[in-house]
């Protein structure tokens, strides 16, 4: 090798390196290939300090007079808006619901603070659902079966056109929620469970006084009399919660807890609702959705509860930490 002495001096001593089978790195120009690396993607209880990227997803169907409460509180939310994306669907609505979505969007996106969101998407796609909106319809037991298949499909279609490679967390929040802490997320994030929901209750006052309705009593503890019940029925049948028609005897998160007590304390859960959920992101990726049809005799959240358990992830409530839904003046069932 030609050294000159100063080379020389500085290599004496040292041993020459030798490559073997040397390869000149590839180098791909094409403009149509695109490398993903999902591997720095992280789920953490740091998700601030990491810049974790949060999507939120909402359903909606004829939902137009809740939007703008809707808005009220997204804006208060304290994660970084710069870190989320918004997600809509919108399907079989025959009000006004896109009319009033793109206009309270167009509004807050046009915010000169901190309260714009990183982007926002709407998508349209009909199923063919004609049950009305009214109690009555949305909440009698033999709407449910069908009901809670056509919300999963819809869950399903939201998802898989809003979620990507870049997203941390995935947060479902229904358009009818009434009150729910600012911190939620961060508050959730730092349980770094794979499933995490509220207790779901509803103001309503008698005499002057708030009974503190229950409201959710898709989440829930499986019981015996529940694995028996479902052993002697098709593979075909859902089971519904709150109906007469199925006594289950489950354990219902929302006859527990204590919106004044410790909000940190958990509770495993085997099937959850669908008001307010965080689930990370690699969840979904790994094929857990919300079935449009029976699965161990669930469908839609409480299905994606038992597929979830059945790969092995957590799924957990926090009974004190309650959002607020609006009272929808339902009756009690079984539950």
């Amino acid at each position: 090798m030609d050294m000159s002495a100063n080379e020389q001096s500085d290599w004496h001593g040292m041993q020459t390196p030798v490559l073997f089978n040397h390869h000149v790195p590839l180098e791909i120009n094409s403009t149509t290939i695109q490398h993903i690396d999902l591997n720095p993607i992280e789920s953490t209880p740091k998700a601030v300090a990491n810049g974790e990227r949060v999507l939120i997803l909402t359903p909606l169907r004829d939902a137009s007079e809740y939007i703008n409460k809707y808005f009220d509180l997204l804006s208060e939310l304290t994660y970084p808006h710069g870190l989320i994306d918004l997600a809509f669907l919108v399907g079989d609505s025959t009000d006004d619901t896109i009319a009033v979505l793109a206009a309270e969007l167009d509004r807050v996106q046009k915010r000169t603070d901190k309260i714009p969101f990183r982007s926002a998407k709407i998508i349209e796609k009909d199923f063919g659902v004609h049950h009305h909106q009214d109690v009555e319809d949305r909440h009698g037991f033999a709407a449910q079966g069908p009901r809670r298949k056509a919300i999963g499909k819809a869950r399903n279609y939201l998802l898989y056109s809003a979620l990507q490679p870049e997203h941390s967390w995935v947060y479902w929040r229904d358009v009818d929620i009434v009150d729910s802490p600012s911190a939620i997320l961060e508050d959730f994030m730092a349980h770094d469970r794979d499933i995490l929901v509220p207790n779901i209750w509803f103001h309503r006052y008698e005499n002057g006084v708030d009974v503190e309705g229950r409201f959710d009593y898709n989440s829930w503890q499986e019981s015996e009399t529940g694995l028996a019940l479902a052993a002697s029925l098709g593979k075909d049948v859902i089971l519904v919660e709150g109906y007469k028609e199925y006594d289950t005897q489950r354990t219902y998160m929302a006859k527990k807890g204590n919106w004044r007590e410790n909000k940190d304390e958990e509770m495993p859960l085997d099937g959850i609702g669908g008001v307010n959920i965080l689930v990370k992101a690699d969840v979904h990726r790994s094929g857990i959705n919300f079935p449009s049809y029976s699965f161990e005799n669930q469908a839609e959240t409480e299905g994606f509860a038992k597929m979830a358990k059945r790969a092995g992830y957590g799924v957990y409530g926090l009974p004190n930490y309650v959002v607020w839904h609006i009272d929808t003046d339902e009756k009690p069932g079984n539950a």
